[in-house]
């Protein structure tokens, strides 16, 4: 499926996608000659459509679907992570779809947050010398464009709880349990 985009003065050219299965069900990713640009969650049906729509518009340039080019390594790494066999992302991104605060916040989770391990919003906050940001940082999950290779569902409330999730608490349960974090559902 190829959608063409006027080329704006945003563009950053042809934008190859593709939806693959996971054991948290169908990602929609994204990568521009930059690198992986997004994820999405649950993209089946309309959220695809919202997804590519919303990306066409953020972008610029051309959307093209493709499984093999760029995606290709993120698609393998991502499938080592749910096997169990990854621990760590080693791919190129591209960060235009964030900036400011955000990205700052959201660097500092994909570099300081390693796998198996949780930081609080309000120490997420401390890291990035915003201490008394963590409703911000909360925002700045909420806005991720990368979630799993980006870590997010590492970030959890001060008291214990799991926090929110822009993929769902039973996605972010499933995410933890993966890493070793929290026990496996029973059913």
């Amino acid at each position: 499926m190829e959608r063409k985009k006027p080329v704006t003065e945003r563009s950053v050219g042809r934008v190859e996608w593709a939806v693959v299965p996971s054991s948290i069900g169908p990602l929609l990713l994204a990568a521009t000659d930059r690198g992986l640009v997004s994820v999405v969650f649950h993209a089946d049906g309309r959220a695809r459509e919202r997804a590519l729509e919303r990306l066409a518009g953020a972008l610029g340039g051309e959307l093209v679907e493709s499984a093999s080019g760029r995606l290709a390594e993120p698609i393998r790494q991502l499938a080592a992570y749910f096997d169990g066999g990854l621990r760590s992302f080693d791919v190129k991104l591209d960060w235009t779809l964030v900036t400011g605060f955000n990205r700052q916040v959201l660097r500092e989770l994909a570099d300081g947050v390693p796998y198996g391990t949780v930081v609080g919003y309000g120490d997420l906050a401390r890291r990035v010398g915003q201490p008394a940001a963590a409703q911000a940082v909360g925002a700045a999950m909420g806005s991720n464009p990368l979630p799993v290779v980006v870590p997010c569902h590492r970030v959890v409330e001060s008291d214990g709880g799991i926090g929110g999730f822009g993929g769902g608490l039973e996605t972010k349960r499933r995410l933890l349990a993966l890493e070793g974090v929290l026990p496996e559902p029973l059913f």
